[in-house]
């Protein structure tokens, strides 16, 4: 791979001649594979005990694992069933270190794909019930991308944006307990992974990115109320895009501080020595608070990391010139907005279907049908706010007003849809349930190629002698049944006449 000479001469400089050659020797290398485990869904001890690839710990990741090169993890089952996320281990580093508690409301101002994302979703789940993640992407497509991986992941306290920054900031003023700031940049720790991003990369690149990623932070610290925490990071090691940042985020804002990051032996420290911002000494060493991974010292591709703390003065007012009204929480909580806003409805309802209840158009569908399924199948649903909206049915959490201005993907899970004299369930209903929570389940062996067959697109016969079968999966009952991969559901079978056909929908099919 061909490293631009501009970025080879600055890192260089950087690193001194002796670390520089060992950068370079890490950069031809391979890059280093991960995933990281769901903990909705299973425990590390779980994990490894069933793996069914050989793997080992990152070990300064909680949940983080890295595999072999000619292992595809994506085409396993438990990957259908979100059991995993693939991840390379340093761009686990930024969710892992932002600590997250219960009723927590978290914005992922970056989000697409979703990784980091999908980890915070996680953390807010197993630190108790309430909170809200906002995921927010800027990019439509991109939007879609992490929408998908969430419902995967099988989050359900979340609300997927597609907005710029500043509206964001607009609605949720002093708003958010943590925020994440995985910021566009140059991507200078990808370079080995994807060498196109290496053939885009220039030095006029890096200043315009960093101008953007100060934007991005000035818009992030609208949102932050006071003692809330900001962990912002990049995949680059640019101390422009970084460092110095970072230092200037500091010098126009007082009442925010950088606050130690969790060690690990690996981790390097951030260089002051490398901001040129006239800083007070006391303010500008604290920028050794930053983490730097490298990709020769760890094994991983690189990330820059730091985490800050805004002052708590106590006031929690709103931010002067802000376009919507700071609610309290204790309100939102009560009083959840019921969804009234087409625009915003968007994502949770569609936009046909909001006309034609606009027009009076009869529905099909009758609301006693998505109860009468939910008996039959004996499911308890998880904790949340049921809301049917024309055809379709949504598991929500409580959602502030301040939402109803924005342009978001979906909010909550959508469960299904009522159709005439039946409930259709959506594939995402089936992944934020377990063999715990429905009574109506299909086991398979992970390994049973009926089950690939099935993930595939295709049908199951059952004979009647179904213990003869290899992998054995049981007998299903007629009509719905939720299929498994072991214990973890990878979507929605029907069972009649010795046949199990597919609802699974086409793009979430896995081809073998």
């Amino acid at each position: 791979m061909k490293l631009p000479e501009a970025f080879l001469n600055r890192m260089k400089t950087m690193l001194g001649d002796e670390e520089y050659e060992s950068f370079l020797r890490a950069c031809s290398g391979n890059p280093v594979r991960g995933l990281r485990i769901n903990p909705m869904k299973i425990t590390r001890e779980e994990f490894e005990a069933s793996a069914p690839f050989p793997v080992r710990r990152v070990p300064w990741v909680e949940n983080g694992y890295i595999y072999p090169e000619d292992v595809r993890p994506s085409l396993h089952p438990y990957y259908s069933a979100g059991v995993y996320y693939l991840q390379e281990p340093s761009a686990m580093t930024p969710g892992d270190r932002l600590d997250i508690g219960p009723g927590d409301t978290v914005l992922d101002l970056c989000a697409a794909p979703g990784g980091k994302a999908t980890q915070l979703a996680a953390k807010l789940l197993c630190a108790g019930e309430g909170g809200l993640l906002v995921a927010n992407e800027i990019s439509n497509a991109r939007a879609k991308a992490l929408l998908r991986n969430l419902e995967l992941f099988g989050a359900r306290n979340f609300l997927v944006t597609n907005e710029r920054p500043d509206r964001l900031a607009a609605a949720f003023p002093l708003f958010f307990d943590k925020i994440l700031i995985d910021a566009p940049c140059s991507g200078e720790g990808m370079f080995r992974r994807q060498p196109d991003v290496a053939d885009a990369w220039s030095e006029e690149k890096v200043r315009k990115l960093a101008r953007v990623q100060r934007q991005i932070l000035e818009e992030g610290y609208r949102m932050l109320r006071p003692g809330g925490q900001l962990l912002y990071s990049t995949c680059t090691f640019s101390p422009a895009e970084n460092e110095e940042n970072i230092a200037d985020f500091l010098a126009d804002h007082p009442d925010i501080t950088l606050i130690p990051i969790r060690p690990y032996e690996g981790f390097a420290e951030g260089r002051p020595d490398w901001v040129t911002r006239d800083l007070p000494e006391s303010r500008l060493a604290t920028l050794r608070r930053c983490i730097r991974i490298w990709p020769h010292r760890m094994e991983g591709e690189g990330h820059f990391l730091a985490l800050m703390k805004k002052e708590d003065d106590g006031s929690g007012e709103r931010v002067e010139g802000s376009e919507f009204p700071r609610r309290s929480r204790k309100s939102e909580r009560k009083n959840p907005p019921a969804g009234r806003n087409e625009r915003a409805s968007r994502g949770g309802v569609g936009r046909k279907e909001s006309r034609r209840t606009r027009q009076g158009e009869k529905k099909n569908g009758n609301p006693e049908d998505f109860r009468t399924f939910l008996d039959e199948m004996e499911i308890r649903l998880p904790e949340g706010r049921i809301e049917i909206r024309g055809e379709r049915v949504y598991l929500l959490p409580d959602l502030p007003e301040e939402a109803l201005h924005l342009n978001f993907l979906r909010c909550g899970v959508c469960l299904g849809e009522l159709k005439k004299n039946r409930f259709e369930p959506a594939h995402q209903f089936a992944l934020i349930l377990s063999r715990e929570t429905c009574g109506a389940c299909l086991e398979f062996s992970p390994g049973d190629r009926a089950l690939a067959s099935f993930l595939a697109g295709g049908t199951v016969r059952f004979d009647g002698t179904e213990a003869q079968r290899q992998g054995g999966a049981g007998a299903p009952v007629p009509g719905w049944n939720l299929v498994l991969a072991g214990r973890f559901p990878v979507g929605w079978g029907k069972y009649a006449d010795g046949v199990l056909k597919n609802k699974i929908p086409q793009s979430w099919r896995i081809e073998p």
